[in-house]
């Protein structure tokens, strides 16, 4: 009888720890870009979502962004000036909290403080967002909605029925109030009626000029270090660059 797969030992001695094969993959990418690059800016993200930063990816095929894996990032450039990759890269490595990430670039500053400024996608709010304004819904039919609909709708909180096949809302409702931390339930309404409350947005905080080594604030911080990105980050909040 043949033996069984499960009772197959692995020697832990032989196995390779790929997870800091590419952590120090990463070092190593970071610290090529800051050889090649001109200028690398720090920037901040609102609302984060992935399918916005792969289209900045794509407007910024000449340069190189990083987001998230900060505790790699900083190691990658340095803590302190006695262990930093080159002059005042420490200084970068203090910004590195939150949803920030790098880009790395030849553009000037000017062009692109510039493009991200004009950079806005607005995008339904999630649960935990502050809702910035309120809505309330009127009784009535909600022919928007398919009569398969309805449970969904009222497993979500809304006073709603089958009136001869048609959704309809028994009464008036109030969904949110400006100012309102949503809750799951509040953000699955507001994006079923089509209310968008989010806007992603980037921030350009700072500044470091590889031919001078001069760091240069221009955003006040962001972030709370508390809020650090984990290594276990999602796959597209990631460090992949262009």
């Amino acid at each position: 009888m043949p033996k069984s797969k499960r009772d197959k030992r692995v020697s832990l001695t032989k196995t390779t720890k790929k997870g800091l094969e590419v952590k120090q993959k990463l070092i190593e990418e970071l610290r090529k870009c800051v050889d090649t690059y001109k200028r690398l800016f720090i920037f901040s993200v609102a609302n984060m979502r992935n399918n916005k930063l792969k289209d900045i990816r794509s407007a910024w095929k000449h340069s190189r962004i990083f987001f998230g894996k900060n505790k790699v990032m900083i190691v990658a450039l340095g803590h302190s000036p006695s262990d930093e990759y080159k002059d005042n890269l420490h200084e970068v490595s203090k910004h590195l909290r939150g949803e920030v990430g790098l880009l790395f670039t030849n553009r000037k500053k000017d062009e692109v403080v510039n493009w991200f400024s004009q950079f806005r996608e607005t995008d339904f709010a999630r649960a935990g967002n502050k809702a910035t304004f309120t809505v309330h819904l009127d009784m009535g039919p909600l022919e928007q909605f398919s009569h398969s609909m309805e449970p969904q709708l009222r497993q979500l909180g809304l006073p709603t029925a089958l009136k001869k096949g048609v959704v309809t809302l028994l009464s008036d409702y109030e969904v949110c109030k400006e100012g309102d931390i949503l809750t799951p339930e509040q953000a699955r309404i507001l994006k079923l009626f089509g209310y968008a409350m989010a806007e992603f947005n980037v921030v350009i905080r700072s500044m470091w000029d590889a031919e001078t080594g001069e760091f240069e604030q221009l955003e006040a911080p962001t972030g709370d270090p508390s809020g650090e990105m984990e290594e276990e980050e999602e796959e597209d909040a990631s460090n992949e660059g262009n």
